[in-house]
């Protein structure tokens, strides 16, 4: 089990050039040594905090998450004041070295973008808007393919770049492109491993996006990710202690129906998708061929 403290001095280590570069200093904590990492706990919160020219700073690890919070106004400014500008997940028991780096990656190009000067090289384009937990979950809104992309590449970093070139390239994302080329061979390969622990990541994931997803992201997991097992029993035997019901049968019928005499014209198409173009209409979903 890596020490979370030992975790966010090489994250604040890695963000201290960008931090510099866009005004913030550290605010060091009574008791508190030069050159410790400058955290308060409180509550299983651990907070550090930056200050700059009328903007504030806060970096904040709670229940397997970091966030990274941020203010600007004239004056004092209050805890009110914060809004959460970037958020990854960071659990200490699993966290390596990528986690590490695609954390500072994450947050260095956030803080560019909110607090950078004019002469500071600027972002790529700006990634889509993932789906909230909190609208998910209250029925506002459902997830979509571009949510399971993000949360998805916060538990595989290695993937993040694979996640953003995907956008650029496209002007959009492209799920079928992210997940048949990158996404869906990393899973197959931690289904192959079965180490609990990964299971349990990545099911929590899949299980939480499918169970509060569109139509089309089910039929994501489902066909292209879940579907690529090509009905191995082996491999399905390992996922059942870990799907959720809903998607359970569909899983197993998604298998069975590209396994079958039936099938092999569809799993044909989903391993030699058509050649993407801009304007072309959405086609039907595989999950319908499947029937209800």
């Amino acid at each position: 089990m890596a020490d979370i403290y030992s975790v966010l001095n090489d994250i604040v280590n890695g963000l201290n050039a960008t931090l510099t570069d866009c005004g913030f200093t550290a605010v060091i904590p009574d008791g508190v040594e030069k050159g410790e990492l400058p955290a308060v706990t409180d509550s299983g919160r651990i907070i550090i905090e930056y200050k700059g020219e009328n903007k504030a700073l806060k970096l904040e690890h709670f229940n397997n998450k970091i966030s990274l919070l941020g203010a600007s106004k004239e004056g004092e400014i209050l805890s009110s004041d914060y809004s959460q500008i970037s958020l990854s997940l960071l659990d200490a028991e699993t966290a390596d070295g990528k986690d590490v780096k695609y954390i500072v990656n994450e947050f260095s190009e956030t803080l560019v973008e909110h607090f950078g000067t004019k002469t500071q090289k600027p972002t790529k384009q700006k990634l889509p808007t993932p789906v909230s937990k909190a609208a998910a979950k209250s029925g506002a809104v459902s997830y979509d393919p571009n949510t399971l992309a993000n949360r998805f590449t916060a538990i595989y970093p290695e993937l993040r770049e694979e996640y953003k070139a995907n956008c650029d390239k496209y002007g959009q994302f492209l799920p079928e492109d992210f997940f048949m080329n990158h996404g869906t061979p990393v899973v197959l390969a931690t289904i192959k491993e079965n180490d609990p622990v990964k299971m349990r990541k990545l099911f929590n994931l899949l299980n939480d996006i499918y169970e509060d997803g569109t139509n089309e992201v089910q039929s994501l997991i489902a066909v292209t990710i879940l579907g690529a097992m090509n009905n191995d029993q082996e491999m399905l035997a390992a996922c059942i202690d870990y799907m959720c019901e809903d998607m359970m049968s569909p899983v197993i019928n998604v298998n069975k129906f590209l396994a079958s005499r039936g099938g092999k014209s569809a799993k044909m198409r989903l391993e030699n998708p058509p050649k993407y173009k801009p304007e072309k209409a959405k086609k039907k979903g595989m999950m319908s061929m499947l029937g209800n």
